[in-house]
């Protein structure tokens, strides 16, 4: 990784920006830090292959400060993905998936419970529960399925994996923005996720200032481009349908693959 100057870092701290690199991988800009969740960084990954080539630029994965980790499924966890970003890299991860991680050379990694709260820099990180499954297929460990709130001058929900919960409903008080996870890497859903409907019906729960759907349109298997891809790219405005009927109140912007949003603008 190549070392910011200081008037990089000054010039980043005014900077609220999210960058949508596809599936559930974003970078989030926010105090001058820059976060990365769940990164899948490689064009395939077990039996998943990216859609599109990676239209994210290099320098996008410069300087990363600390990665989020929701949970264990291959599609969130990718080690050699996570090794692009160096083995000192800052590390949050659910509690039980320390040991995985530590035992392929990552150095510097926290395990969080929901309700647990760390630090990166002048970030707050707040783990939540998330309603999925724990197991890392076929024979890995299990651990904790989280979401987290990141709080700065915004707050954000990262989601992770979840199906819709009631502990939703009050989940963080004032939510600028919410992460929503609309799909996922096929033409059906596996439990523990949230469809286009159910995504809508916990923004009335969340109620946050913005919405941005995520989990969809990057990732699917491998021999699937034989077959319809509406999947990857109906979800998203599916959501948009859904939540001005449920969620009237909150504003939904579809960010595409590869493309970055300003925060500062959306919200102010």
């Amino acid at each position: 990784m190549l070392s910011r100057t200081l008037e990089d870092r000054r010039r980043a701290e005014h900077k609220a920006a999210l960058t949508y690199i596809g599936h559930a991988t974003l970078l989030i800009e926010l105090e001058g830090m820059r976060l990365l969740t769940d990164p899948i960084l490689r064009d395939r990954v077990a039996f998943l292959r990216r859609h599109q080539p990676q239209q994210v630029a290099p320098h996008a994965l410069q300087d990363i400060d600390g990665v989020l980790i929701s949970h264990l499924h291959h599609d969130h966890l990718d080690p050699p993905s996570l090794r692009m970003l160096g083995e000192d890299m800052p590390l949050f991860v659910p509690q039980g998936a320390g040991d995985l991680l530590r035992r392929k050379g990552f150095r510097r990694v926290t395990e969080m419970s929901a309700g647990a709260d760390a630090r990166l820099g002048p970030l707050r990180i707040s783990a939540t529960y998330a309603a999925h499954s724990p197991a890392r297929q076929p024979f890995g460990p299990k651990a904790d399925c989280l979401g987290y709130i990141i709080s700065g001058r915004y707050s954000l929900y990262f989601p992770g994996d979840t199906d819709l919960f009631p502990g939703m409903d009050g989940l963080y008080e004032d939510l600028d923005v919410a992460l929503m996870p609309v799909w996922g890497w096929g033409p059906t859903l596996g439990a523990g996720h949230m469809s286009p409907a159910r995504a809508a019906e916990a923004l009335a729960l969340l109620r946050p200032r913005l919405a941005i759907p995520i989990h969809w349109g990057v990732l699917r298997p491998a021999a699937m481009h034989y077959f319809t891809t509406g999947f990857l790219t109906a979800p998203p405005l599916a959501f948009a349908q859904y939540a001005a009927r449920t969620a009237p109140g909150v504003d939904v912007h579809v960010v595409e693959p590869g493309a970055s949003f300003s925060l500062d603008q959306a919200l102010n």
